[in-house]
């Protein structure tokens, strides 16, 4: 009897532990149809308007192809055989179109079971240089416009591991490529290596306080392993096929010609490696030299990056942000900390930027200072640019009007605002394709024009504003105004009054057309893109606002069921989507940013797929977190979070439309950070579903998300934020999702595991889904479909079925 009750006791005890052995499942025919629509090709215009080319390619990958080699080396993901990222979206299709004519061409000569990627067009855009993936490496192939036709140009032994691939040479007949090194050694299987000692870590008193990054390296067979796979040979290769070695073997990051096309900067990594910060972060070296290939001067040489300063606008000091101004034939730019790069030193102004003239050998002429951290100069001429800073803890950005050749005129700030504060934004200036084929300021004498999305009160209107420079008057030029539709402003070309725009509808793909801002004539169609997602085209949506108990405005696009009635109001499940945002100030928080007319795209995450299912779905609902003047937004993270929920839920329920005791909430990386806090703090909703989160803060102990005080720093924040530590407290079903191979700094998928350890040993009711070869975003078509039967299994038992 002893022995029968023990191996009854043994039975029970496995089946309560056992793992659910499950092939992957596919969701109903209501969601499977819209996740196998077709995906419209991207597409990319000429700076003449007279070409646009057409890029096709699967919406998914497959499993098969994520399972292939991967090795994950200092930030980066390789596929070792084929010398090219592993996670490298790849299209199989390209089409030319004659925007004149509207006829489109297939491209002749394509390669069979084409994987292209790298895209490059040439300087003066008559050919486009891509790599085409093979089973054994990577090849680079040219498609010459004119004839629509594409031939291979290299063999297979391109290094595409960098990126930074192709880079052209001024003249359009040769391309600098990254090659593999006749010399390189074969990579060592860690696996199969014996150790030759330990692996060993140490610090010589310095701060060192860096984000939990992953993908780093770990030892010396790493190490060994990642510089074998950065290691490129440059080749000039001509559009016959002639290849010469340019420079020889090196760990190359980062090429770029100068805008004349006499000289190339060149970035290549050296040694220590770090196992603590990735490939981005270790000492480099910054060398000029001319188009032939012959040293210049070498003008920077970075050391290991490990201890900055704290915060987020620390920086290293010395020579940063190089690169070349794009309006002068070869002239350097790069900018210095003026603050050591600590953004705890007081000082008026933090950065300077200088330039520098051939041959690079002295530190230049200092040409602006800015009040905040420097980010980039939009040249115009001799004497006109426009400059940009920013500084994250006051969410504050300068625009500045400056004389690049005359330090001593005044320097006009042209805007002074919080840039979360998206009603007062004065849009993005314009540019134009200068004599060297670099993109700069559009004038029209002393006029600049800014395009800007145009968010309101009332609505969003994009608008092109003409600005005099001299003066700083501006004058409205085009507000957009279509009704039932939303249009995007992409380009503006001044000499030919043509604005290039982006029209969608919720019933309408997005499509392309041109306009007139001079001659108001009918906008010309350029492309006729349709609508994939017919079962969506009729469902109701609008974007709803309302308030938080403390009177903050919020928002959030709000969908009813396929067919559903408003008259009869039948109560209905809901899912609310959302993801948190940290604010420094209400204005800014309670902004609306959401249009109903934005067409309706069930991407892979998205919860629209379930208003096909009898489901409300309030996506996007706003979900600040604020922290005015001294208080971080942090400091009262749960309980805003509780009342932005409340406040969201109030507003539908007030419509009429749904049962709140049948609310399911959802969210993916913060999101399901989210998604854990509500759960654990709150009593709203029925059910939960929380993909690719962090549980416990203080496996993020130097920060995380846009908290930047360190654990030691603040530990009751990271307690009280730390839904792994409220385990207890959790009460209601939810949905761990995580991908085995998720890469995102902070949210490892050890953070999900552990947390549905915690909530099953403490009798919570959890189900926790780990997808093999998933990244912090899922690729995989099998496992999206499985994702999503897994979220209609957990929403129909626990939601719309819920037990009382």
């Amino acid at each position: 009897m002893k022995n029968l009750l023990l191996f009854l006791f043994l039975c029970s005890f496995a089946l309560s532990t056992a793992q659910e052995n499950l092939n992957y499942q596919k969701p109903s025919n209501e969601i499977l149809d819209l996740v196998d629509a077709p995906l419209a090709p991207s597409v990319q215009i000429t700076d003449d308007g007279k070409n646009m080319l057409l890029l096709y390619r699967n919406q998914y990958k497959s499993i098969a192809e994520l399972s292939e080699q991967e090795l994950r080396l200092a930030g980066l993901r390789i596929n070792p055989k084929t010398n090219i990222g592993s996670r490298t979206n790849y299209y199989n299709n390209v089409e030319l179109k004659r925007i004149d004519k509207g006829s489109t061409t297939t491209v002749k000569g394509l390669p069979s079971n084409a994987r292209l990627a790298n895209f490059s067009w040439s300087p003066d855009q008559t050919k486009i240089a891509m790599t085409n993936t093979t089973e054994n490496g990577v090849a680079v192939w040219v498609l010459d416009v004119a004839t629509a036709t594409m031939k291979q140009l290299t063999a297979a032994n391109v290094n595409a591991n960098m990126r930074d691939v192709i880079n052209w040479f001024k003249d359009g007949d040769a391309i600098l490529v990254k090659m593999l090194p006749e010399d390189r050694k074969p990579l060592i299987n860690a696996a199969d290596a014996v150790p030759t000692g330990p692996t060993i870590s140490s610090n010589d008193g310095k701060k060192a306080q860096n984000r939990t990054y992953q993908d780093l390296l770990k030892n010396p067979n790493d190490e060994f392993n990642f510089e074998q796979l950065a290691r490129a040979s440059l080749f000039k290769v001509t559009m016959d096929g002639t290849k010469t070695e340019w420079l020889p073997a090196d760990l190359y990051s980062s090429i770029s010609f100068s805008p004349n096309g006499e000289y190339v900067m060149v970035v290549s990594i050296n040694k220590p490696f770090s196992y603590l910060v990735t490939y981005s972060r270790f000492p480099s070296k910054t060398t000029i030299y001319n188009k032939d290939g012959k040293l210049v001067n070498t003008v920077l040489e970075v050391p290991l990056i490990e201890d900055l300063p704290q915060g987020f606008m620390a920086t290293r000091t010395g020579m940063r942000n190089l690169s070349w101004r794009s309006d002068k034939p070869a002239s350097l730019i790069y900018a210095k900390a003026l603050d050591g790069g600590d953004p705890a030193n007081d000082v008026n102004y933090r950065d300077e930027v200088f330039q520098v003239e051939a041959p690079f050998n002295t530190e230049g002429k200092s040409i602006l200072k800015t009040i905040n951290r420097f980010r980039y100069i939009l040249w115009g001429n001799d004497n006109m640019a426009i400059a940009y800073d920013y500084w994250w803890n006051t969410r504050n950005t300068k625009t500045y009007l400056f004389n690049p050749t005359n330090n001593n005129q005044e320097v006009i700030i042209l805007a002074d605002r919080n840039y979360q504060d998206v009603y007062s934004d004065p849009g993005s200036f314009a540019t134009k394709k200068s004599e060297y084929g670099t993109y700069t300021l559009a004038l029209s004498g002393q006029n600049g024009f800014l395009l800007g999305d145009g968010y309101t009160k009332e609505g969003q209107f994009p608008f092109v504003d003409k600005i005099n420079l001299e003066n700083q008057k501006k004058t409205r030029l085009y507000t957009s105004k279509i009704t039932g539709k939303k249009e995007r402003l992409l380009d503006y070309n001044v000499e030919k009054d043509e604005l290039l725009v982006r029209i969608e509808s919720p019933q309408e793909y997005p499509n392309y057309y041109f306009k007139k801002l001079q001659k108001r004539k009918k906008a010309t169609q350029l492309t006729d893109f349709e609508n994939p997602y017919k079962s969506l085209q009729n469902v109701h949506k609008e974007v709803i606002t309302y308030k938080r108990e403390d009177g903050l405005q919020l928002s959030g696009t709000l969908y009813l069921p396929v067919g559903y009635d408003k008259t009869s109001k039948e109560k209905m499940p809901m899912i609310l989507w959302a993801y948190p945002r940290e604010f420094k100030d209400k204005n800014s928080a309670s902004q609306n940013t959401q249009n109903p007319n934005e067409f309706t795209y069930p991407y892979w995450g998205s919860p629209i797929y379930w208003v096909t299912k009898g489901y409300v779905v309030l996506d996007d609902a706003a979900f600040p977190i604020i922290g005015e003047e001294d208080e971080q937004p942090n400091d009262t993270f749960r309980s805003q979070l509780v009342a932005n929920a409340k406040a969201a839920i109030d507003a539908v329920d007030a419509l009429g439309y749904i049962d709140r005791d049948r609310v399911a909430v959802g969210g993916h990386s913060y999101g399901a950070f989210m998604v854990a806090n509500l759960l654990s703090h709150s009593n709203l909703f029925a059910a939960g579903i929380a993909r690719s989160g962090a549980y416990n803060r203080t496996l993020t102990p130097f920060g995380f998300q846009s908290e930047e005080r360190n654990y030691w720093e603040a530990p009751e924040v990271y307690y009280t934020m730390s839904p792994f530590m409220h385990a207890e407290k959790m009460k209601t079903p939810l949905l761990l999702v995580h991908g085995k191979a998720d890469n995102n700094s902070g949210t490892y998928p050890m953070q999900s595991e552990r947390y549905f350890n915690a909530l099953k040993g403490l009798g919570a009711t959890v189900r926790l889904v780990m997808f093999p070869k998933e990244s912090h975003g899922y690729r995989a078509k099998e496992s999206i479909l499985h994702l999503l039967w897994e979220q209609d299994q957990w929403l129909d038992k626990y939601v719309k079925n819920k037990k009382d």
